[in-house]
């Protein structure tokens, strides 16, 4: 039976890639995200992949996604937390209802993940549990009061899990990525950006399968990806 890798928010950038680099190296690939005609695309594209429309915001739908993707393929050795929810603004124009979600989507769709997934995987021989994350864990710059202060959460939530389950066999890490990722929002919101400022997803994807890949006794938890050319 092949390993199954578990991908949120696959959309048309990092999601795809990380869903093509997985299937490719052999795994059965479970997707979730809301777009279910995208899903359907996109598993046409792979091998025997599962499509799991869900809201990861939603803990009810999330658990029934995951409780139908265990029944289907069993636990799964490598989840990938890439849904991401944002919005750009200071403090003062940022609405809270937004920035309540986003924390869903970011913090609190990660707990779910875990606490659904983690134990099974223990009991079936470990994984690797991986976060997208991307530098506004790490600073909160002034028109990113809607997604800095639930990326740095984020961060410090994987911190947190990967120190109680990483001598239990699971092995979490928080991927920053230090870049715009080239996909089509991307494109047509940075026209004026320069080549060297993109970030291939394909890329992205490869350092994924690495971090999921590594040898126990060198396991990284905190990596981060950028262009050669970028600022830092």
């Amino acid at each position: 039976m092949k390993p199954l890798a578990v991908i949120t928010g696959v959309g048309p950038g990092t999601g795809a890639a990380l869903a093509h680099r997985f299937d490719q190296g052999g795994y059965r690939v479970a997707l979730l995200a809301r777009n279910l005609t995208r899903l359907q695309d996109l598993a046409g594209e792979l091998h025997d992949a599962i499509v799991s429309p869900c809201d990861v915001a939603d803990p009810t739908a999330l658990k029934s996604a995951l409780d139908e993707i265990q029944f289907q393929a069993g636990a799964p050795r490598v989840v990938i937390h890439n849904a991401v929810g944002g919005a750009f603004g200071n403090f003062l124009e940022v609405d809270p209802d937004v920035l309540e979600r986003n924390f869903q989507v970011n913090v609190m769709a990660l707990l779910y993940l875990a606490r659904n997934l983690a134990p099974p995987m223990v009991e079936n021989g470990g994984g690797a549990l991986i976060v997208t994350g991307n530098t506004s864990a790490i600073r909160g710059k002034a028109q990113f009061a809607g997604f800095a202060p639930t990326k740095a959460a984020q961060r410090i939530l994987a911190e947190s899990i990967a120190r109680e389950m990483g001598p239990k066999g699971l092995h979490v890490a928080y991927l920053v990525i230090d870049a715009v990722i080239d996909a089509p929002w991307a494109r047509s919101r940075f026209t004026d950006a320069p080549e060297d400022c993109f970030i291939q997803p394909s890329a992205i994807a490869e350092e994924a399968w690495h971090l999921a890949h590594q040898d126990r006794s060198a396991w990284s938890f905190f990596a981060e990806v950028r262009p050669f050319a970028e600022t830092w």
